[in-house]
């Protein structure tokens, strides 16, 4: 238990910035799940700017690391380039 106004205060922060990362953390992954589900390149093509704006804010944010950052748009633009 918290001893300190401080320290119950870093809690309650902590658990904001966590629930807050964690929902956008899982926002990103559904995108990615969902882009490479995709088969049509249109729409490939269409999604991969937006998920790769979205991986770059939570790089920028040090959500996710930014080599995994930048490991994942690469693996979605092999794949939206494969598609035919």
């Amino acid at each position: 238990m918290a001893n300190h106004k401080s320290s119950e205060k870093r809690i309650r922060q902590t658990e904001t910035r966590n629930e807050h990362n964690r929902y956008y953390a899982k926002t990103a992954r559904n995108a990615v799940r969902d882009l490479r589900a995709t088969t049509v390149k249109a729409d490939a093509e269409a999604m991969l700017p937006k998920v790769n704006a979205m991986l770059d804010k939570l790089a920028k944010n040090n959500i996710i690391h930014k080599n995994k950052a930048s490991n994942l748009k690469s693996s979605l633009a092999l794949h939206v380039n494969a598609l035919a």
